[in-house]
């Protein structure tokens, strides 16, 4: 019986060593690229926050799973790429993601010789946005006549790198850029499509959403509002802590060795 206790520890312990399995918190900023703001990264960055899941597959290759949160930013006026338009929106975005991991060097949480790395990685996401201005939902205004889903797909990737401070605890430093497959992060894409020039053949449903799609009041319909051929773009940067929750179960198998 012993034998076999200590057999089975064994490979659970070579299991968990192998694996490590991982959870920790994330903090850091958010920022959007798109219409809006097509060129200037890190442009009205605001906090964003979440958690994560980490399972090593060796020294070099890791799976991980995030759920993330943060607010995203965009003004014509600040942006100061197209302020004839003096378009402006924030959104709370919530993105469920799974990404693969890849390590320069070799790497374990908890080791005292491959405590370092740095490493890229890639994967896919699903998120939800609702641009809004102020409290007010700038779909339900229909800006560009058009009725789109607030949820859609997104391919994360980016850099990043890890240290090991404990046998337990880790922190890495990363920065990742989401490209999306959708174009209105920012509620602007395609068209105007209301006629300011006479506001009285306007419906007031009509008169409401132009105050949002048109603000200045100086442009024609079919005029651009923005750029179709191209998605809009977000990204996460920050600073993870994990914790690996499972040297616990080596200290078990070693107490029992140690006991008998």
């Amino acid at each position: 019986m012993k034998k076999f206790i200590l057999i089975i520890c064994f490979l659970i312990t070579t299991i968990f060593t192998f694996a490590q399995l991982e959870i920790g918190v994330f903090g850091g900023g958010s920022f959007y690229m798109g219409d809006i703001n097509p060129n200037k990264p890190f442009l009205q960055t605001s906090i964003a926050y979440g958690a994560l899941g980490r399972y090593p597959l060796g020294s070099r290759w890791a799976v991980k799973v995030n759920l993330y949160k943060g607010i995203l930013n965009g003004s014509d006026k600040i942006a100061k790429y197209n302020e004839d338009r003096s378009l402006e929106f924030t959104s709370s975005i919530w993105e469920l993601g799974g990404v693969v991991e890849f390590n320069f060097l070799p790497y374990f949480t908890g080791s005292m010789k491959n405590y370092f790395t740095p490493y890229i990685f890639g994967g896919v996401a699903t998120l939800y946005h609702r641009p809004k201005s102020g409290n007010l939902d700038l779909r339900d205004y229909r800006t560009e006549n058009t009725y789109y889903s607030y949820y859609a797909l997104s391919i994360p990737f980016g850099i990043g790198v890890k240290y090991s401070f404990s046998k337990r605890i880790a922190a890495s430093l990363e920065w990742g850029m989401r490209k999306t497959f959708t174009d209105y992060i920012d509620d602007v894409s395609t068209t105007y499509y209301l006629d300011p020039s006479n506001p009285d053949q306007l419906s007031d449903e009509q008169l409401e959403s132009l105050q949002f799609s048109d603000p200045n009041r100086n442009h024609k319909p079919d005029m651009q509002r923005g750029n179709s051929k191209t998605n809009d773009w977000y990204s996460f940067a920050g600073l993870t802590l994990t914790y690996n929750i499972n040297m616990t179960n080596r200290n078990k198998c070693s107490d029992y060795e140690n006991r008998y």
